[in-house]
């Protein structure tokens, strides 16, 4: 059975994200509007009646403001934590299904494994998505290489992995001082060199795709870090996920 991903968008404006097989799929993630998610996932060729669950990451706006909407017009339960579920205020509590860190949840052939991350968020969670001896991971929104990263990450036959800032770029720009000092203070976002950093140490041997994700759009240059990564990536195709549009499924076997 093929494992089929896509980003439908990635970065400070919006996130979602695609996984599903033949029968069943799961969104990490919903930033986009409702009629745009639709949008996006009919211009790859997929269908919005496979989605069967919505898993939330944590209650920043560029990650659920779409939630609510998807929730109700396709009757999706919302995979939440408890803290999560309070800052998702138009969510109705109806909707919600409240997970446990290190519990996998099945949702059909789908297995779902959330884990803890750090981020300035109530209660922030990654996600690894197995199926057929196949897993995907979904980590953005990270501050810091932890140990549960680093042993999720070496699981991954592909993953979405945050490459946010280049740290020149982002000591030169223009953002004010408390704003740099969040994205870079352990509870906001990887560079990319802390992302490269976790590719070269702990990748699969079998790791055939990484989709760098969530960059900045003031801090970083899509070249840049496309650039860095292909330098050491071995065997592992490298793809930019966008932040204006959905990127062509990857099929995995």
């Amino acid at each position: 059975m093929h494992l089929h991903i896509t980003s439908l968008n990635s970065g400070s404006n919006a996130n979602c994200y695609y996984i599903g097989n033949h029968e069943e799929a799961i969104l990490v993630d919903a930033g986009l509007p409702c009629k745009e998610t639709e949008r996006r996932l009919a211009s790859v060729g997929l269908s919005i009646q496979l989605v069967k669950a919505i898993f939330v990451s944590h209650e920043h706006i560029d990650h659920v403001r779409g939630l609510a909407g998807l929730a109700e017009k396709y009757q999706l339960p919302v995979y939440v934590t408890n803290a999560t579920r309070i800052g998702c205020y138009h969510l109705k509590e109806t909707s919600a299904k409240h997970f446990v860190s290190d519990e996998p949840i099945k949702i059909g052939n789908l297995t779902i494994t959330p884990f803890q991350k750090k981020h300035d968020a109530a209660d922030a969670h990654s996600f690894i998505v197995s199926c057929n001896n196949l897993t995907v991971g979904v980590f953005t929104d990270i501050g810091v290489v932890c140990d549960n990263l680093k042993k999720y990450f070496s699981f991954c036959n592909a993953a979405f992995l945050e490459a946010n800032y280049d740290t020149e770029m982002l000591a030169a720009g223009n953002y004010p001082i408390f704003l740099k000092n969040r994205i870079s203070g352990g509870v906001g976002h990887l560079s990319n060199e802390e992302a490269l950093q976790l590719f070269t140490k702990h990748k699969h041997k079998k790791l055939t795709h990484l989709i760098l994700s969530h960059l900045s759009k003031q801090n970083n240059c899509p070249m840049l870090v496309e650039q860095l990564f292909k330098k050491n990536a071995g065997y592992t195709d490298i793809i930019i996920a966008s932040r204006n549009e959905a990127m062509p499924i990857i099929s995995l076997v």
